[in-house]
């Protein structure tokens, strides 16, 4: 496959430089994804009540749980990607992109089905409070709707990351991240609509997202051959794919169930509790922009260049880009917890909501740069194929780490405080996480870049 001019080549040049010629469209584009729901909670908070702003934030959790192994098959399909790409092997993106359709519709309609009708059951089980939970139910059931949509644009952005182009994946979210504020004011604001408008809003904006992502690789990757539906596979590539993917996904859905379970402990406090701590993940999640950005460019990396078999520059980047994200998240961190208040109040009129979601801020975002580095860490380690660990290491860091700490914290009368469960879990994750680099597996990859470094000299 020859590579365009859109197409990041990270196997050459500086580390530094090509992350971020990767991941600042990424960066960008992934604060325009954040508009989905954060939209949703802007025109909920100045426009409805508290209990509206708590449907919202506890009914996302049970979508997110469906949509996790599936990402997960995503996220290998964009590492086996990458590794093709390192290798310059056209044919074997082509098949892996035609076996990716036929995957989304494997998985997307039964899961569409199972979030509509069990989904409701999963929100009792989460304790949502009795005033939230008719808007929760109507906000999941109508956003399930959209489970196709969301999970095709991720399918198809995974493989144009793992092809090198992130800049194409900014431009299809600023269309339909457009689509959706304006749905939600003329749904919300105009037609009064409440919970439901927004659901509606964000549904038909997943849909966009992934049928403008289609157009646009039929349009500038005619050799992929991408379809609407699917039409064939390789076995191969399946086994692949699941070998992969698998493994990620069911971590991902477990690390979900882990926040579902951290979303009941915080729904015991009252909806002014869940609507505060949903504002302020809005505000975190801003502040966390470098963290996927650069952890998706970690990836990329490690796959081109382990295709391309120059350990020599895996050494390199596997620290770099890691403390790269993580400066980047610390810094702003600091600024955003320093001046939360007049953000905060952009979401939310309500003055106790108000000050539940200041008091998560200053507890959880000055510790994220653990986590960025951590995050970073990992996934630069699943681009090398390596999935056993990191997916160890971040399962332990939820159920060994947060989720216990939480509790005990709830248990000792301070649940106002069960937050700081996820800033004990980002310390020790990233602790857990720097010990990679003394395993066998690291010490091999060490090796022979020196042995490169030797040929090199001679």
């Amino acid at each position: 496959m020859v590579r365009s001019p859109s197409l990041v080549d990270m196997t050459s040049g500086s580390i530094i430089k090509k992350a971020l010629i990767f991941a600042i469209p990424i960066c960008v584009g992934n604060i325009l994804q954040q508009l989905y729901s954060t939209v949703d909670t802007l025109v909920i908070g100045n426009y409805c009540d508290a209990a509206a702003l708590a449907a919202v934030a506890t009914s996302s959790q049970p979508l997110e749980i469906l949509l996790c192994i599936f990402l997960g098959i995503g996220s290998g399909i964009s590492i086996l990607v990458s590794q093709a790409m390192g290798r310059n092997d056209g044919k074997r993106v082509g098949r892996l992109t035609s076996t990716a359709v036929w995957f989304l519709y494997l998985c997307a309609v039964p899961l569409s089905v199972v979030g509509v009708l069990a989904g409701p059951w999963l929100l009792k089980l989460m304790k949502v409070p009795a005033d939230a939970m008719e808007g929760a139910v109507e906000y999941l059931r109508i956003t399930t709707l959209g489970c196709l949509g969301n999970m095709g644009y991720n399918l198809n952005a995974g493989i144009l990351r793992g092809l090198g182009n992130s800049s194409a994946t900014l431009l299809l979210l600023m269309i339909t991240c457009l689509v959706n504020i304006v749905l939600d004011l003329v749904f919300v604001a105009v037609f009064g609509m409440g919970v439901a408008g927004a659901a509606l809003a964000t549904a038909i904006a997943m849909i966009m997202s992934w049928l403008f992502s289609i157009l646009y690789i039929r349009k500038h990757y005619k050799e992929l051959a991408m379809t609407f539906l699917p039409h064939s596979y390789d076995r191969a590539m399946v086994r692949q794919i699941l070998s992969v993917g698998f493994p990620l996904g069911l971590n991902s859905a477990l690390y979900s169930v882990g926040h579902l379970v951290m979303q009941t402990l915080f729904n015991t406090q009252g909806s002014a509790f869940v609507a505060g701590c949903s504002v302020a993940g809005k505000v975190n999640a801003i502040a966390n922009i470098a963290i996927t950005s650069f952890s998706s460019a970690a990836t990329i990396f490690a796959g081109q260049n382990l295709g391309a078999e120059d350990y020599r520059r895996l050494r390199r980047g596997a620290l770099i880009i890691p403390v790269f994200s993580g400066a980047i998240t610390l810094a702003a961190g600091l600024l955003l917890t320093a001046g939360c208040r007049p953000v905060l109040r952009f979401f939310t009129r309500d003055e106790q909501v108000l000050e539940m979601a200041v008091h998560y801020i200053r507890v959880v975002l000055p510790f994220t740069w653990c986590y960025a580095v951590f995050n970073g860490i990992i996934c630069f380690v699943n681009g090398i194929g390596e999935i056993r660990y990191p997916t160890i290491v971040n399962l332990l860091m939820l159920w060994a780490v947060r989720i216990p700490a939480a509790c005990l914290i709830g248990w000792l009368g301070y649940g106002r405080n069960v937050m700081a469960g996820i800033s004990i879990s980002f310390v020790a994750g990233l602790l857990a996480m720097l010990l990679y680099f003394r395993t066998d597996k690291w010490k091999e990859l060490c090796r022979k870049a020196e042995k490169q470094e030797k040929n090199k000299r001679r």
